[in-house]
């Protein structure tokens, strides 16, 4: 994917619509409220065996209050969508032209970038309006986003760009799909966007103090001290009681959507706030979907001035109500500081590696068997001895381990959580959920 197109264009005119259309799934949020879009969302396209990244953006405008710290924003977001792309989609209404798209006309046209004119929300093919030719641009298109209509044309002169105008690219790409993902979640306003901007080292994500500034689930490529990885920004996570607008309801959504095709999650909670209900919720979430997890503690700095004995003690409170699965990384962070992040990546490769380990079953035996011995599952019944004979783990994506026993119904609840305390403590398996089933032998 050495090509880049971005979409941009005025509020509503469809972008994101055409971004789902291009990308071939409902990756952005789509709705009639303007302005929904704020940060760029980026997503992977193939057309004719090849392949490119297709960037969205929010709505443009010109006139912007000088108190209004969102939009500007979005402006900026805009601006450098547009720096990165190889080729610009400049999309406009077919209800005609505004004085925000002939602004928009004047600032493409002197970034030098191939641009192309899209005439968005055109049903039928007969439709000539030659009243776009005053934006400036020879190649335009009609399409209709949501139907699909007219983007096979468009698609083909994008690829036929790709081929004439960059076939002496040789760059090497990593193919970011088979890369690592990262995902930042946690509730609203706890720092996740300041925290990917602080790994990046530059504000790739807009950040302010307006709960629910990000509405998308928002991709990033990471490539530092010999790491390579996809760090995913998520909109924050309310309770479902406070959930006031169905936007709210769609970005909760791509949260947990998100979490579902991870790899690791790293669980953000707000220092001042501590270790809440929704902070539980989101945690079950992730050990539901068996993914790899950390949780960091931002905002440390400001609220707890780095006291050693506070943070044992705030540790072991949180540890207490995750338990069974307590055998967490924890980190005390300021995202905005950079404090305590430099080990977070490193972390997260190393809970990857432990999530795709795979235990010899001659050695599993060899540790378990003798613990099962000592210390066999209590009887319900008289003269039902529970004995375990055998262990072995599972060829699965994530560690799910087996165990063979004679009366396996009568096992309870709490030697499960014994015997998941015991793997943990004699394999690595930090920060990675473990299932554990009891069979008939």
């Amino acid at each position: 994917m050495n090509y880049i197109v971005s979409i941009v264009g005025r509020p509503n005119v469809g972008k994101s619509t055409l971004f789902n259309r291009l990308v071939g799934r409902k990756q952005a949020i789509v709705h009639m409220t303007s302005g929904v879009t704020r940060d760029r969302i980026f997503g992977n396209s193939e057309w004719n065996g090849v392949k490119f990244s297709v960037v969205d953006t929010g709505g443009f405008s010109f006139t912007i209050s000088k108190n209004d710290v969102l939009e500007k924003e979005i402006k900026n977001q805009i601006f450098m969508a547009i720096k990165e792309a190889d080729v610009i989609l400049f999309l406009v209404d077919i209800m005609g032209i505004f004085d925000t798209d002939i602004e928009m006309a004047k600032i493409l046209r002197r970034c030098h970038k191939i641009t192309l004119l899209v005439v968005n929300k055109v049903d039928t093919r007969k439709f000539i309006d030659t009243d776009f030719f005053r934006l400036g641009f020879v190649n335009y298109y009609y399409i209709s986003a949501i139907n699909g209509s007219g983007t096979g044309e468009l698609l083909d002169k994008l690829v036929g760009i790709f081929k004439e105008e960059f076939v002496k690219r040789k760059e090497k790409f990593v193919e970011k799909e088979f890369l690592p993902r990262f995902s930042v979640v946690g509730r609203p306003n706890v720092g996740k966007s300041t925290l990917i901007n602080s790994f990046l080292d530059k504000n790739h994500h807009i950040v302010t103090n307006i709960s629910g500034t990000t509405r998308d689930s928002l991709d990033v490529f990471y490539k530092k001290w010999g790491y390579e990885c996809i760090l995913v920004d998520t909109p924050g996570v309310r309770k479902k009681s406070k959930i006031r607008e169905n936007i709210e309801f769609y970005s909760s959504m791509r949260t947990v959507k998100t979490i579902e095709y991870t790899d690791v999650c790293l669980l953000m909670v707000d220092a001042s706030l501590g270790w809440e209900k929704q902070d539980m919720n989101i945690f079950r979430l992730v050990k539901k979907y068996h993914k790899g997890i950390i949780i960091l503690i931002n905002k440390w700095d400001l609220f707890h001035n780095k006291n050693y004995s506070i943070q044992k003690n705030y540790e072991f409170l949180i540890r207490k109500k995750i338990s069974p699965f307590d055998n967490v990384p924890i980190f005390f962070i300021s995202a905005k500081n950079k404090d305590g992040i430099h080990h977070i990546i490193s972390t997260a490769d190393q809970i990857l590696k432990s999530r795709k380990n795979r235990l010899k079953t001659n050695i599993l035996n060899k540790i378990m068997l003798p613990i099962f011995k000592k210390n066999p599952p209590p009887s319900k019944k008289k003269n039902k001895l529970i004995t375990i004979k055998y262990c072995t783990q599972l060829p699965s994506c994530t560690p799910i381990f087996i165990f063979f026993s004679n009366f396996p119904q009568y096992i309870k609840e709490s030697y499960k959580r014994f015997v998941e305390n015991q793997i943990r403590y004699h394999f690595d398996f930090r920060g990675v959920p473990i299932q554990i089933f009891f069979r008939k032998k």
